[in-house]
């Protein structure tokens, strides 16, 4: 038997990577260029997705830019219909924009609610159906939405967060059973405490950044480009029998004992 990482080649396939300015997106934009995949760079800051996408072609690879916000259903429909129209499939999908408010449920405002509500599960969820209406055309595809360990444990001040970050599994999972019989396939990561944007307000306050460290059993937190090896993974052929899964990416946060209060 001949040994090779053809299965993880993604060579001629068409990656579409949301929230590709930084952190996590980007990592996957990276990730996906060096497998061999086209990929769009798409943020709400394009000059962000731009630096991205000229990354990877200063390395060889084959990006492109775009504007997008994930919330903006029209907008979502042209930046997918674009790529579709231009090279007739998308053959993958990584959606990982998220805000977190982090607050007492009881101080909680409706407005605060809504707004982690309307991108961590609307917006994902517009990107995902705009994108699987073409993988179901296509008969093909890999589409890796972003979890968190959020979704099976929790700390005061992460209850909203955690919420969208629970219904985006179920959102997959639904996804999975229904685009199943066409051959796409729907996925979950589930990061743990991972050095991003997202997670500078925790990184400048060295107890909270040292408990969380400790918390884990790598006893570390991940960097955002430790995303891009199970990115490719869900993507490629190496994953082909696996949908409607959580990958937990999290240093062994979820297996193990332990707890913190954040100073919120």
């Amino acid at each position: 038997m001949q040994i090779s990482d053809s299965l993880f080649r993604l060579d001629g396939k068409v990656a579409l990577v949301a929230g590709a300015a930084s952190g996590i997106g980007q990592a996957a934009a990276l990730g996906l260029a060096g497998a061999g995949a086209l990929v769009f760079c798409a943020d709400v800051n394009h000059a962000g997705a731009e630096q991205t996408a000229a990354g990877i072609r200063d390395a060889g690879g084959t990006a492109e830019a775009m504007t997008l916000d994930i919330t903006d259903e029209s907008a979502v429909t042209a930046a997918v219909n674009s790529i579709r129209d231009t090279h007739e499939r998308i053959d993958v999908l990584v959606s990982t924009p998220a805000v977190n408010v982090r607050k007492r449920l009881l101080s909680y405002s409706g407005a605060e609610f809504d707004r982690v509500i309307h991108l961590n599960l609307k917006g994902s969820f517009l990107i995902a159906q705009a994108v699987a209406r073409v993988m179901e055309q296509n008969k093909a595809g890999s589409i890796i939405l972003f979890s968190s360990i959020r979704a099976a444990t929790v700390e005061p001040g992460q209850g909203v967060y955690a919420s969208t970050k629970a219904g985006l599994i179920q959102l997959a999972r639904a996804l999975a059973a229904e685009l199943g019989p066409s051959g796409v396939r729907v996925n979950c990561i589930a990061p743990g405490i991972v050095e991003t944007p997202l997670t500078a307000q925790i990184k400048n306050q060295p107890d909270w950044y040292d408990a969380y460290s400790r918390r884990n059993a790598l006893g570390r937190w991940a960097k955002a480009s430790e995303m891009a090896g199970p990115i490719v993974f869900l993507a490629s052929e190496a994953s082909s029998y696996i949908t409607g899964a959580v990958l937990f990416v999290d240093g062994g946060w979820t297996a193990i004992d332990g707890r913190f209060t954040p100073p919120i």
